[in-house]
């Protein structure tokens, strides 16, 4: 195996200096700087309300908008009659490289219906967010797309989601006492 060896390239004395560099730098962050600043005394004035001035969101007040591809809290999805779609395959807990989920299988009363989860935990204290276990799952059963960012919580315990919040992901919001 050949290795090339690249020559670089002399700087010339306005590249050493990073002159030219500081300079860009420092006109574009004035430019935030006195337009936010502009904006903000109109806003207090009562003008140009409908302009946004600066990019901070402030949080708890003022949501944040995210994109539709957003990875936010686990779900799981369900059939028609209301059970989990989930057919414990086993995929999304291997898969996982935090090893977050765990998963116990029964047999499904159902003929039809080879497995179910009996058990389906997930971990958020140990979750990546790297959404491969949505992109695994062959039944479309775990999904990332309820819009939640509130995942603090007071105790390691209160991160380990159990079946039934999976499935009304709603109803159990993790900062509760």
């Amino acid at each position: 195996m050949a290795t090339k060896v690249m020559e670089r390239q002399e700087l010339n004395f306005w590249d050493r200096t990073y002159l030219p560099t500081v300079v860009i730098g420092l006109w574009v962050t004035s430019g935030h700087f006195f337009k936010n600043l502009i904006l903000h005394a109109l806003h207090s004035l009562g003008l140009f309300k409908g302009i946004r001035a600066a990019v901070t969101f402030e949080y708890p007040e003022e949501a944040r908008p995210l994109s539709r591809r957003a990875r936010t809290r686990h779900r799981l999805t369900q059939r028609k009659d209301g059970t989990p779609r989930c057919v414990a395959c086993m995929m999304c807990e291997t898969v996982c490289p935090a090893r977050c989920i765990n998963i116990v299988a029964g047999e499904h009363p159902d003929p039809n219906i080879e497995k179910y989860p009996v058990s389906f935990d997930l971990d958020l204290g140990k979750c990546v967010y790297c959404g491969f276990c949505v992109e695994v799952c062959p039944e479309d059963a775990i999904r990332m797309d309820t819009r939640i960012l509130d995942i603090a919580a007071y105790s390691r315990d209160q991160m380990k989601l159990d079946i039934k919040e999976l499935l009304n992901p709603r109803s159990t919001l993790l900062y509760k006492k």
